[in-house]
């Protein structure tokens, strides 16, 4: 996995307030930590982390650039990112401080190509989960696995074991799990008339008349 550097810098004051602050000055606020790191806030150029790793898909790394020299060259996982409800602009970061050497596990997306058989017979493809878990070195990290379902017919599945993975990438499961399946397109019947209860009168059509009434003037 490419590691891509951002510039980070350390926040001597944190709260909503400065928060706000940084924000306002196209900064983002963040924060550094892991198992071995004590908890850093940190403020990132929001125009550079917006553009360079927010859209990006999947789990990513990043290695720090920094005049400090406590934060620089550190690599983290970026764990999680708040985005504003209205703009979509990214609010706030979580990175989580990773050691190359050591295995993490990470979610990982699935694309889904090709087109199932089963959906050419009327079928409809459904995804069933969009990321599966799986273990590896950071470095590893795949951005994505492909899912090729050209063959599936219609009840057919495919299960997180099927997916080809690298080596040195495990899938994390305790369930063979399907991951999309075909299935039957479901159609609503149309419901059936009521019949009249005992003793109710069927009305009769517009304009006609009932039968015993017409014998009469005849």
């Amino acid at each position: 996995m490419e590691t891509l550097e951002i510039q980070a810098n350390a926040r001597e004051k944190a709260g909503k307030k400065q928060s706000r602050r940084l924000r306002r000055s196209g900064k983002i606020p963040a924060i550094l930590y892991g198992p071995k790191t004590e908890a850093v806030s940190l403020e990132l150029d929001r125009k550079d982390f917006s553009s360079r790793v927010a859209l990006l898909e999947g789990s990513h790394l990043v290695r720090l650039k920094s005049s400090a020299p406590t934060l620089a060259e550190k690599v983290a996982l970026v764990k999680d990112m708040q985005f504003h409800p209205i703009s979509g602009e990214v609010i706030h970061a979580d990175l989580y401080e990773v050691d190359l050497a050591a295995r993490i596990q990470v979610d990982v997306p699935l694309r889904f190509v090709g087109k199932a058989a089963g959906v050419v017979r009327g079928g409809i493809l459904q995804p069933i989960v969009r990321e599966i878990e799986v273990e590896c070195l950071p470095l590893d990290i795949p951005g994505f696995f492909n899912v090729d379902v050209s063959a599936l017919d219609i009840g057919d599945s495919i299960h997180v074991d099927e997916i080809q993975m690298p080596e040195d990438v495990t899938a994390v499961y305790e369930s063979n799990f399907a991951v999309v399946t075909v299935v039957t397109p479901t159609v609503e019947e149309a419901p059936e008339a009521e019949a009249p209860a005992e003793g109710e009168e069927v009305a009769a059509v517009e304009g006609e008349e009932p039968k015993e009434e017409a014998e009469e003037k005849d």
